[in-house]
């Protein structure tokens, strides 16, 4: 898991080769603009999702992992305070993992919280849980899924 800044977003630009276009998309696109829904960018191993939902709270908000994808949130208005745990400490499915839908839920609680706000964003790979979109208000992001 990393949490940092879009400035910095190019230092991590090497951790995948898919990175840099993720980067460029977001460098050249006003992500403001768009309306929620599903942009592809390459086929099906980099694509954004754009989410403009209401926040919800620590308890109501369910730990989740993927296998296919690494996710880069990267939060554009309002503050997401994201949960953590590494996935091998995650023992409470909410059901089996969906290969389709390249999710599995889980009851444990986060480890920690991660208090994202305008302008950062954090990246979780296969072996991170994540419980994203925790806050009192309003919350607009991005959600690049890149092929692992």
């Amino acid at each position: 898991m990393i949490l940092s800044t879009f400035p910095q977003f190019t230092s991590y630009a090497v951790l995948h080769p898919l990175f840099p276009r993720a980067f460029e998309y977001m460098r050249s696109t006003n992500l403001l603009a768009l309306a929620p829904g599903i942009y592809p960018i390459i086929d099906e191993q980099l694509f954004a999702i754009v989410e403009h939902a209401a926040g919800r709270s620590r308890i109501d908000a369910k730990l989740e992992c993927h296998r296919k994808y690494i996710d880069i949130q990267l939060v554009l208005e309002g503050v997401d305070e994201m949960g953590w745990k590494l996935v091998r400490d995650c023992h409470q499915p909410v059901s089996d993992y969906s290969a389709e839908k390249d999710i599995q839920f889980f009851h444990d609680a986060p480890d920690t919280w991660i208090t994202t706000p305008p302008g950062a964003f954090c990246i979780f790979f296969p072996e991170d849980a994540h419980a994203p979109l925790v806050s009192e208000g309003q919350i607009r992001k991005v959600i690049f899924k890149i092929a692992a």
